[in-house]
């Protein structure tokens, strides 16, 4: 039942010493503040790294070529590696852990586009279907490539945002051609990409443009998935890689030269576990800035107890009980850890949403600083309970006074 005495008792004793009660909740308000403002950092950092992994499936792959460095099999230092469209294939036949797979070669030198008067140069990606995924394209209007559009070589295309904006100045571009190297495509689709610089692109079917360009089955650089892998396996399947791409292509698969890999999913995963490690020491170090400024609190309660011990004596002298006692301690450690705590919790969130507008946009590798409402309420829970333990020591020592003895005390 509610005491209604007894908090103003607690609250008079706190008024009559305002500095030792400020000085006992500020361990606290620190412990619980810094806590919240490194999680929300941790959160921003962990954004802000996503953020730069937004272009591409986190969990892809890509491969190219270069020149050899290493003379094998009678070819010479210098020999340029050329992928093909059997790359692709032989790569998805031959490796099952492949999901999605696209080849891709880009059309260099005049990357104008033309729609009746507007012009622009653009990104020219010449691709298959799967594309769609690996690059992580959001369709605004229309579709994306698909087979038929591969099989039956059709001019189509599917432009970036930032194209339709500048060719077709709010007009739908659906069914209207557009020319590149003078070369009437249909648009089919507007996709959007998050990452801002993709948004300029151009996408072609890749069969398509191998023919009206001249270069039959000519590749750039192959791009893929991994489903239900590790990172080792990853590694492994990098080297299987080299092992059938320097069989077919006859060079050294130890020539770091010759064919380049990068690994989107390892390097994704690298961070994913750097993140866990990094959560894991701000929560470390707030518990233990925490724990510090329980024990400060549990310390200040013992000196309280050892001042009041002839108003503890009389108290129990006159039918007080060793649980009034008990709870009386514990409620003040509490209400000051819990204050202190909250105000702690509350200014640490009120800074994150005053500097997250700052941040909105990622600032290098920073981007929208938060904490999430179950941290609140669990840190909300680790005050409570927090207070009750820096009262605890204290209280039992109250409960221990003998009348008899309180009485003497001067």
């Amino acid at each position: 039942m509610f005491d209604i005495d007894k908090w103003q008792e607690i609250l008079i004793t706190i008024k009559q010493n305002k500095l030792r009660a400020l000085l006992t909740g500020f361990s606290v308000f620190w412990g619980i503040f810094m806590l919240i403002i490194l999680m929300g950092s941790g959160t921003g950092l962990e954004n802000g790294i996503k953020f730069q992994f937004r272009g591409r499936a986190t969990n892809s792959m890509v491969f190219w070529t270069g020149e050899m460095s290493k003379a094998y099999e009678g070819y010479q230092v210098g020999r340029t590696i050329n992928l093909n469209n059997d790359d692709k294939d032989y790569a998805k036949r031959d490796n099952k852990k492949i999901d999605k797979i696209t080849a891709r070669f880009r059309i260099w030198g005049d990357n104008t586009v033309t729609y009746g008067k507007e012009r622009g140069n653009y990104e020219l990606n010449n691709v298959n279907p799967d594309s769609k995924i690996i690059d992580n394209v959001h369709l605004l209007q229309g579709r994306f490539l698909n087979n038929f559009d591969m099989k039956e070589l059709r001019k189509v295309a599917v432009i970036g945002r930032d194209v339709n904006n500048e060719l077709f100045k709010g007009k739908s571009p659906l069914g209207e051609y557009i020319l590149i190297s003078s070369i009437p495509y249909q648009v089919i689709g507007v996709y959007e990409s998050e990452q801002e610089r993709d948004n300029r692109r151009v996408y072609m079917p890749i069969s398509t443009s191998q023919m009206v360009f001249n270069q039959p089955k000519k590749v750039e650089d192959v791009s893929f998935t991994v489903e239900d892998m590790s990172v080792n396996e990853s590694k492994d399947l990098e080297k299987d890689l080299k092992n059938q791409l320097s069989k077919r292509h006859h060079f050294d698969p130890d020539d770091t030269r010759a064919l380049f890999i990068y690994n989107n999913f390892a390097d994704y995963s690298k961070f994913l576990s750097l993140f866990t490690f990094i959560k894991m020491f701000i929560w470390v170090i707030g518990i233990f800035t925490i724990i510090a400024g329980i024990v400060g609190v549990s310390n200040i309660m013992l000196i309280v107890v050892k001042e009041r011990t002839r108003e503890i004596g009389i108290r129990k002298a006159i039918g007080a009980t060793p649980v009034s006692i008990i709870s009386q301690v514990i409620a003040e450690a509490v209400l000051i850890t819990t204050v202190a705590g909250y105000v702690g919790l509350v200014l640490g969130v009120g800074l994150l949403e005053l500097v997250k507008p700052l941040f909105s946009k990622a600032q290098g590798f920073f981007l929208n600083p938060d904490v999430d409402f179950k941290l609140a309420i669990s840190a909300s829970l680790v005050l409570v309970i927090s207070g009750t333990f820096a009262g605890l020591i204290p209280a039992i020592r109250a409960a221990s006074i003998k009348p008899i003895e309180a009485l003497k005390e001067e």
